[in-house]
Formats: C-alpha cells, structure tokens, sequence
C-alpha cells in the first residue's frame, strides 16, 4: 500500500485511513476490532476518531469510540499506528457536540480538558495527529493555535489539523501560526467525493500552495456512491434509514446526501465502474485518494464485509480517461 506524508511534517501515512465514527453505534466492538484487525493486516496504518463519536453524536455514549479503539491498539505495537483524534469545535447547524455540555469553544480550557481525556480513552501518551473537528470562527485564532502548539512542545501531539474549515479559516489559521512561530495546521479534514468537488476550488489550490495535506472524509458521500439508496431504497440499519427519524438536523442532512442530483450521478458512476471491471466503491475511493493535494482518504465500514470492495483501491490509480 502507497504512503504520503502529512502537509511537511515527518509523519507518513497509508493512503487509506480506516475512520472510526460508526464504532460503539452502528458496529459494536466484535465488529469494529474485526475490521480494524483487517484494515492493519491490509497494511493500513492510520486509524481516524474523534472525541464526539460515535455517531449521532449522543451524550450518552460520546467517547465510546475512543475507548474501543485505545482498547484494540493494546495489542499491536504502538509505533506502528498513526492515530488521528479530534476536540470538538462549537456546536452547529448539522453536529451538536456531545461532549462537556455543549460548550465547546477552542480555548485553550477545552482544548486541555479534550486532549487529557483522549489520552486516557486510547491508553496512550500521545496522539500523532490532533484535529479542530469543526471551525470556531468566533474565537482568537492566536489562543487556539497557542493552546494546541503547548501540546506538540508538550509531547502530547505530534502533528495538528483542521476538519470541516473554510479557505479563510486555513489561511487565517496559517498566518497566525506563521507570524507566532507556533505549530500550524499540517492538514484538513473535509467532505470530499465524486458527488462533493467544492474543496476542487479555492481550498485545494490553498493546500497545494501552502502544503498542507487534504484528508477527505465519506469518500462514498455517506455511503450513497455505493449505490444502496437506488431506486428508492432504504437499507435497514443503514446510517440516513436511521437519521429520516433521528430529529430535524439529521433529516436535513439526509437530504442533503440524498436527492435527485446525487442518486442520479451514482447511476452513472456505478454504470463506468462496471465498464471498467470494479464496483463503484472501489472506483470512488480510488479516485478520492488519488489527488495531488490528498494524503490519505478515510474509509468507513460497519463490517469487515464491506473492506474488499474499499481494499481493492488501495494501490489502484484510475486512468485519465
């Protein structure tokens, strides 16, 4: 399996990373130990979660995932796993943050009360890479950057992100951690796919300029490029079945996933992928993973059936035509 590195630090990483949010939810931990046992056999060495997992995000059991993961890296040599993990932005019109009451802001008090409790759920010392889930454009850039390069002079991170941040914020995010000599944003975390290009604008030629490394997420925009919600269906158990009744934000969302426009662009991605002898899961992953800006593009699966279709990507690099 190829590797990339993140932005211009030191660290490299699989060109897949095995994203975590469903684990503790929609997998419980048989199967989320199974497919993280395979995605480590398959050679993928960066593993993605967050603080507000699983998902829908619930205060009831926001953290779980952290503690399934830090349970399974136990047993697997630590040096061998990059792993990614996340402090929660304010709340917002499509997550509301599950952890510390709903007050999220990045200031440098929950940032510190994020990070500590991270380590302790991953039984770890460190975190590889420590991500902004989503932007707080309200607040100092100058705490927030100042309060996250204390952990990489700390030891506790080696490497920081962003998720879910506009062009303005990465370049504003750049410029404050340029002109404190503070540690920057060495990569991007946001919603990329063959039926979501916006970061294809101003943000990619942001990344290329600045090298920082994009790391796409929902690769199969929420797994409707698997063509599953064709023809009107409705997969029990699936992630947009169970949020039609989850509350007004997550049937926003659905919607948002699910249209005319999205289910019709899947036919005819499904139609060139079969063409082309693969399934249109392994011709959309690929072609997430392949950009100049992307270091590595982060999966999902519920169970370890659905891993072949999203391994057969991993060293596939798809033709112009």
């Amino acid at each position: 399996m190829k590797r990339n590195r993140l932005g211009r630090s030191g660290i490299v990483v699989s060109e897949i990373c095995m994203g975590t949010m469903t684990f503790g939810s929609m997998a419980d931990e048989k199967a989320a130990i199974e497919i993280l046992d395979r995605s480590f056999e398959a050679g993928i060495d960066f593993y993605d979660t967050a603080e507000n997992y699983p998902v829908p995000p619930d205060p009831k059991y926001a953290g779980r995932t952290e503690e399934i993961l830090g349970r399974w890296m136990k047993s697997k040599p630590r040096d061998a796993l990059i792993i990614a993990t996340k402090v929660s932005g304010p709340s917002h019109g499509w997550i509301k943050a599950a952890v510390r009451s709903g007050m999220t802001t990045l200031d440098r008090h929950n940032i510190v009360r994020a990070v500590e409790a991270s380590l302790t759920k991953l039984q770890t010392d460190y975190i590889d890479l420590y991500q902004t889930h989503w932007p707080d454009h309200g607040a100092r850039y100058e705490e927030t950057l100042e309060a996250l390069d204390d952990l990489v002079r700390d030891g506790k991170v080696r490497v920081l992100g962003c998720s879910n941040e506009t062009t303005w914020g990465l370049t504003k995010s750049l410029a404050v951690s340029q002109a404190n000599g503070f540690a920057r944003y060495e990569t991007i975390q946001n919603n990329f796919s063959l039926n979501n290009r916006r970061f294809e604008d101003e943000l990619a030629q942001a990344c290329r300029q600045e090298q920082v490394s994009l790391i796409p997420y929902s690769p199969l925009g929420g797994g409707v490029l698997s063509g599953k919600y064709n023809d009107g269906a409705e997969p029990q158990g699936s992630r947009f079945t169970n949020y039609k009744s989850a509350g007004s934000r997550q049937a926003a969302m659905v919607k948002r996933f699910i249209n005319d426009k999205t289910l019709a662009s899947t036919a005819r991605f499904k139609a060139i992928a079969e063409e082309a002898g693969m399934s249109v899961v392994t011709l959309a992953t690929a072609w997430s993973k392949q950009h100049d800006f992307v270091a590595s593009t982060i999966v999902g699966a519920t169970r370890a059936a659905q891993l072949p279709e999203i391994f057969a990507a991993a060293d596939l690099t798809l033709s112009a035509e």
